[in-house]
């Protein structure tokens, strides 16, 4: 039977030298930029409990762990270590009978989780092995259970969870890490030494509401959609489809997680005027998918979510596709 680690992310605040993620925060972490907004991400109890009996009702041996730190994510993936490679490198093992199950209050908690997986199991350049991928700078990672923090919550919730219609139930849970299958995932990293899960949002609004116009270039392998001329509204980098939309506005046409693609899309206000000369401005969309995307900004500050997290983008920025590169249990 399964050893199972069942890991929740503590509150910053409770650890004497910060939290979870670069930054000082469990809920996310900060961009390479400057610190994110930390959030409030003191987890519930009750669902955590409810898994952990579910778990153990069917024979399986439960840890629960509360990590505060960067340093006690990567105590608890250590557990999922392969045997000592000729070369060296840390790699996880395909056989491991233990089992990680991650319960997480928002995407950005899941978000830190896989952040540290990449940290301790991407090799360095000069030391790419012959048995990785050739599309890939990670191997294959260990899959991990999701638990949301909200076991309740409607499935019309575009969290990640609900996205990839992963079960909520803690019972639910249990189950598919123990008899689910691996359900393999496309995972985005960016130069700024993080990992994207869903998606990414470049733009803000004003108090009102009301979008405000930024520019950048932004470039989707050889394919650009601004150039830095056209006053953006927004630019949605898509994984999933927690950003596909943007009110009533439809950014992405069709983001799937398992594709090998990034899709991108830029809203651009276009001026026309009509047959009487009154003007008229219309929302335009370009789109493009591809392997990879550089964002320019000319603005001295763009703000940003990266799954559900906030920042500001103040310099280039890359993100690139790693095609199967992380997994979920599922049903």
């Amino acid at each position: 039977m399964y050893d199972v680690v069942l890991l929740t992310l503590g509150s910053a605040r409770d650890a004497p030298g910060g939290g979870c993620g670069s930054g000082g925060s469990c809920c996310g972490g900060a961009s390479a930029d400057g610190p994110e907004t930390e959030e409030r991400c003191e987890t519930p109890r009750v669902p955590v409990l409810a898994c952990a009996d579910a778990l153990t009702g069917r024979g399986a041996r439960v840890e629960t762990v509360t990590a505060r730190s960067d340093a006690e994510i990567d105590e608890v993936l250590a557990r999922l270590d392969g045997p000592p490679r000729p070369d060296g490198l840390t790699w996880p093992d395909p056989d491991s009978k233990t089992r990680l199950v991650v319960a997480t209050a928002s995407d950005g908690q899941l978000r830190a989780v896989l952040r540290r997986l990449v940290r301790r199991y991407a090799p360095p350049p000069s030391r790419r092995p012959e048995d990785l991928p050739g599309n890939r700078t990670v191997p294959d990672l260990p899959p991990i259970g999701v638990l949301p923090l909200d076991p309740a919550r409607s499935t019309t919730h575009r969290d990640l969870a609900a996205q990839l219609g992963l079960p909520r139930d803690p019972a639910a849970v249990a189950a598919a890490v123990l008899d689910g299958t691996a359900h393999r995932l496309d995972l985005l990293r960016n130069d700024g030494g993080s990992v994207t899960l869903d998606g990414v949002l470049l733009g803000a609004a004003d108090d009102a509401g009301r979008p405000l116009h930024w520019r950048g270039r932004v470039e989707v392998d050889d394919v650009v959609l601004s150039a830095g001329d056209d006053p953006l509204l927004a630019c949605a980098i898509g994984n999933a489809g927690g950003y596909a939309r943007l009110d009533d506005v439809a950014l992405l046409a069709d983001p799937d997680p398992t594709d090998g693609r990034v899709e991108v899309a830029v809203a651009v206000p276009v001026v026309t005027r009509s047959a009487f000369g009154r003007k008229r401005v219309r929302l335009e969309v370009r789109r493009a998918r591809g392997r990879a995307v550089a964002v320019v900004p000319r603005d001295p500050k763009v703000p940003f979510l990266d799954d559900g997290v906030e920042g500001e983008l103040g310099r280039k920025r890359s993100w690139w596709i790693e095609p199967g590169a992380w997994a979920v249990w599922t049903a």
